[in-house]
């Protein structure tokens, strides 16, 4: 495998270095080109994906129908801000309604756009409908949640570098450890609005929270009318083999966010959706953004809707997450704490004994397969949906040699 000297290579990574804020940590390659679930270095290396750009290429790289789609807008129209209407806005909303099951959606750009537009709302409902007193309003948040970078967002954050340096911080946020119902009703008071949650924790290391959590949590909101905000960017849409996670347990959340895969790894377009209850809090000048629910941003929406629906993600990550899981965890590696997650959704954990997961993933970067260390000690396995078996087993043979050895 080519290593980060070739010629090619080092000129970006160079180009990058002097030119970007040192804000990330890749690892030291640059693909030019995606097809599906492979992609394809600058100095020809073919590597196989296994992290579909944290989720949001569920669909796999450059799908047919969501290219066609934006070809067709781009030749058509492609912003109109909303100071006027599109002819794809309105399909679009309906389209993700009905897959939902929800009465409206409001479309923006990015997650934490839609995070930010939930608590928005969920604040003006609580102040407008439930009768809180003005500024008092409180959201409980979860440890070791990831739902953003915005100022707000990273202030109820648990993880100290995400918050070093960019206080003040937005008041109104109470945390409890995830996965604890005891501490999430001794938190909700009177002035309670909403409950913010991702149903596995993505970012903060393939989290599954105990059984029975989410459904307890519901029952928690809803006998304190308390509205249940599930952050699903990256979880929904099929990663973790059910079209949203919250139905591994049956619960319908009351605002819904979503993103990531909604873009179909083509275009950044995020929701927050709810019913009317919680929507028509906003009246005109209340929330917007120029670029939500721009007709391009739309038209390549609706074709990843479809690929999902149509396609059968969803059952399909279900099967073949079930497949890996199982055969991961009977690798025989001394390395390995615990192999977790749901559906294509996989995180390795490595033991503190044995470092980071950093040097395991530039060694399966080494062998073909891309994939990134999340919160320091586990390996993300997050492929795109339209992975096939034969395909996880090239990776499963590589992962097998690298956590063997």
């Amino acid at each position: 495998m080519t290593q980060a000297t070739a010629s090619k290579t080092a000129g970006f990574l160079a180009e990058v270095d002097q030119y970007s804020a040192h804000n990330y940590h890749p690892l030291p390659v640059v693909i030019e080109r995606g097809e599906g679930v492979w992609v394809w270095d600058v100095d020809g290396n073919r590597y196989l994906d296994m992290l579909a750009a944290y989720s949001a290429l569920n669909q796999g790289h450059r799908h047919p129908a969501i290219i066609e789609a934006a070809h067709q807008q781009l030749d058509a129209l492609t912003l109109t801000s909303r100071a006027f209407h599109n002819d794809q806005m309105g399909p679009f909303l309906k389209e993700l309604c009905e897959a939902t099951g929800f009465e409206r959606a409001l479309p923006m750009n990015t997650g934490a756009e839609a995070v930010e537009t939930a608590i928005k709302m969920v604040r003006k409902w609580g102040y407008e409908v439930k009768g809180v007193p003005d500024g008092k309003a409180e959201i409980i948040v979860c440890a070791n949640n990831f739902h953003g970078r915005t100022t707000t967002i990273v202030g109820f954050s648990s993880e100290p570098q995400y918050k070093d340096g960019f206080g003040p911080f937005t008041p109104g946020f109470k945390e409890i450890p995830y996965g604890d119902t005891k501490a999430l009703a001794a938190a909700i008071t009177k002035d309670t609005v909403g409950f913010l949650v991702e149903p596995l924790q993505g970012e903060g290391g393939v989290v599954v929270p105990p059984k029975g959590f989410l459904q307890k949590a519901r029952k928690l909101c809803t006998e304190n009318r308390v509205a249940f905000i599930a952050d699903e960017i990256q979880t929904g849409l099929g990663r973790t083999g059910r079209l949203f996670c919250c139905e591994w347990e049956g619960v319908r959340p009351d605002i819904l966010i979503v993103g990531k895969a909604l873009g179909g790894g083509v275009y950044p377009v995020s929701a927050a959706i709810a019913d009317s209850e919680f929507m028509d809090v906003f009246h005109p000048g209340d929330h917007g953004s120029t670029f939500g629910g721009n007709p391009l941003a739309a038209a390549i929406a609706r074709a990843s809707l479809q690929v999902i629906l149509e396609e059968k993600l969803a059952e399909r990550a279900d099967r073949l997450g079930t497949w890996f899981m199982d055969r991961l965890r009977a690798i025989e590696s001394k390395h390995v704490k615990e192999v977790r997650g749901r559906g294509l959704m996989i995180g390795v954990e490595i033991k503190e004994s044995s470092g980071t997961a950093r040097p395991f993933c530039e060694a399966l970067w080494a062998k073909g397969i891309l994939a990134k260390e999340t919160h320091h000690q586990v390996i993300r396995f997050a492929p795109p949906l339209t992975i096939t078996q034969e395909e996880l087993e090239f990776a499963l043979e590589r992962a097998t040699e690298v956590l063997s050895a």
